[in-house]
């Protein structure tokens, strides 16, 4: 099965992404992961794409479509499924990755739109913690480290993103809704979308996706009930 994520930083797109990917045992290529390797590297690129992320901007369309095509293009087991989080983020991307997957023949099935809303992203980002040895996520509230700042698997300290800062998080959302939700109707058009509410805990709505999987076909192991909105 192959799934685009699609959603507002702090809709919770890298948690689900890791549920359904054992779930259904499929890749799962994350693009926040693949720029923040460029940024941790501080490779010239990885310089440029961190000036734009800590401004809040959104990073070029044609510096992501080359780096997820080469993912794509690497990826042999595409055939098997695949997860994409955090790409396409604009139309003109979605269209970009479209001609990608027309030639590799690896189409999408479904794009999952995560709706959350703003007091409960603001909540998961401005609580969020990373482990600037290894990278391990924590949250202050709903994932809290057994000691303060240092992290539960190497010991790193924790840090807080530069943008996960309410005034950041905020132009965030406003760049996201003026760039990216062109691309809810995009793929209303295809007939593959299907909106989730995102406010909800991931493990309700990874059963509530394979519920709705194994409904159409698309998955081999049955798990969870609850109600979906496919467009």
């Amino acid at each position: 099965m192959r799934i685009i994520l699609l959603g507002p930083p702090g809709a919770g797109k890298g948690t689900l992404a890791k549920l359904l990917k054992e779930a259904l045992n499929i890749a799962h290529i994350s693009t926040g992961d693949i720029l923040r390797e460029e940024m941790k590297n501080q490779t010239p690129l990885g310089m440029e794409i961190k000036k734009l992320v800590e401004s809040g901007a959104l990073v070029p369309d044609e510096i992501v479509t080359k780096i997820i095509e080469n993912k794509l293009t690497a990826n042999k087991n595409g055939a098997q499924g695949y997860m994409l989080d955090g790409f396409p983020r604009t139309k003109v991307q979605a269209e970009q990755l479209d001609a990608i997957l027309t030639k590799i023949r690896h189409p999408i099935d479904v794009a999952l739109y995560m709706e959350a809303s703003v007091p409960v992203i603001i909540q998961r980002l401005t609580g969020r913690r990373v482990c600037k040895k290894c990278g391990a996520p924590f949250h202050i509230k709903n994932r809290p480290p057994k000691k303060q700042d240092i992290c539960d698997l190497c010991g790193g300290e924790l840090y807080q993103r530069p943008d996960d800062n309410e005034e950041t998080i905020r132009k965030r959302m406003k760049v996201y809704l003026e760039s990216t939700a062109p691309i809810v109707d995009y793929y209303h058009a295809q007939r593959k979308l299907v909106k989730v509410d995102a406010d909800k805990e991931s493990e309700i709505l990874k059963d509530e996706l394979m519920q709705l999987f194994n409904d159409q076909g698309k998955a081999s192991h049955k798990s969870g009930h609850g109600p979906l909105k496919s467009s």
